[in-house]
């Protein structure tokens, strides 16, 4: 299996920036707040390897000779192996004036080695303080973890505009805690295509995302309701439905909800650490109650009834068989029950609830990921 690797910058991420960006006493080093402990967890428990790779200007010239930077890096490598953190290779690029931008971060002239089929860079990070470590990342195929503070002097000498590389900040944060638990918690993504004679749907599904939508099913009400879900679940989603509506809304209506349920079973992979159960939601006049389990069985008990035959261009029966869809592709059992008066608000209570209950089931918790089940599977 390719190998995942964590390209990190030394100043600035695992040690504070100087005012005078050059690390040549020992009483001007101070180790990066929280580092050493989640570096070293994330050393022996996540399965990346380990590349230092750092841009120390000038070293070897009478402005920072040599005989002052080796003995603080070396005690600073030692620090960290002794808590486990061992670096499989350490990159100093040492150009001034920049001779070789190719070796110079962004440049990836240092890196050519994991460039082949070994390392599996799409899924790797760079760790860094600089935006040129974010463009180094974009270079790279890769994204980037961009510790941002108010103690930072500079954003480096970038090739590109600033908010061009907005799209490769996978996370931006000064806390080491919280690149510890977004590297051990990946985000779960999964995406389906899904094509028959009567609907082409395609699907991608971020469970960890924030909320961010773009469906388009051709029916403005279903996108509406499938909207909710990403809202209020805090997932990204992503639904493009091709369907025979020159029909009926069934076959749009039923494999999008099909389709859905497997993006689901397929992000949740393992399960591991997931809470499984999850919500209670009233809206105006209703009170929408829905109850999930991510157990591996399909199953739906719907108590709702609606006296109208469409809300929008959705038919009200359709309802009960998006969700029961739902549960057969995702291998879930779902309980609902709504009450209330105004149809519209009843079926929205409804959506919004379901999307809070994944959001509460499908939570992790990075200390505990065990799965949650006496049966040893889900």
């Amino acid at each position: 299996m390719p190998k995942k690797v964590l390209f990190i910058d030394r100043d600035g991420t695992i040690i504070k920036e100087t005012v005078d960006e050059q690390i040549d006493a020992f009483e001007k080093m101070i180790f990066y707040p929280k580092c050493i402990p989640f570096l070293s967890k994330i050393a022996k428990e996540l399965d990346y390897e380990l590349v230092m790779i750092t841009n120390q200007d000038g070293l070897g010239t009478i402005s920072f000779p040599e005989e002052t930077f080796w003995p603080v890096h070396n005690f600073i490598m030692k620090t960290y192996e002794n808590e486990g953190v061992v670096f499989d290779k350490v990159f100093i690029d040492r150009t001034f004036p920049y001779e070789n931008a190719n070796t110079r971060k962004p440049g990836t002239g240092l890196l050519t080695d994991y460039f082949t089929s070994d390392y599996d860079l799409e899924k790797s990070f760079v760790i860094g303080d600089r935006l040129t470590d974010v463009e180094l990342a974009k270079n790279l195929g890769s994204k980037g973890i961009f510790i941002q503070d108010n103690t930072n002097l500079g954003t480096g000498e970038i090739s590109v505009k600033q908010e061009e590389l907005q799209p490769y900040i996978a996370l931006e944060t000064n806390d080491w805690e919280k690149i510890y638990e977004f590297l051990k918690l990946e985000n779960r993504t999964a995406s389906t295509t899904r094509k028959t004679n009567e609907t082409d749907i395609q699907i991608n599904l971020n469970l960890d995302g924030t909320g961010k939508s773009n469906i388009k099913t051709g029916l403005a009400f279903f996108d509406h309701m499938l909207d909710q879900i990403a809202r209020h679940g805090q997932m990204d989603l992503e639904i493009k439905v091709n369907g025979d509506l020159e029909v009926d809304e069934h076959h749009t209506i039923e494999d999008t909800a099909i389709a859905l349920g497997e993006v689901f079973n397929q992000a949740l992979g393992t399960k591991l650490g997931i809470e499984r159960y999850g919500f209670k939601l009233p809206m105006d006049d209703c009170l929408a109650q829905v109850a999930i389990d991510f157990g591996g069985r399909n199953w739906l008990v719907w108590e709702a009834d609606f006296k109208r035959e469409k809300i929008g261009e959705m038919p009200t029966e359709m309802f009960f068989h998006f969700f029961k869809s739902f549960t057969d592709g995702a291998k879930c059992n779902l309980n609902v029950k709504a009450e209330g008066t105004n149809e519209h608000h009843k079926i929205e209570a409804i959506f919004k609830a379901f999307a809070k209950a994944i959001k509460m089931a499908v939570k992790r918790d990075v200390e505990k990921m065990i799965l949650p089940s006496t049966k040893g599977m889900l």
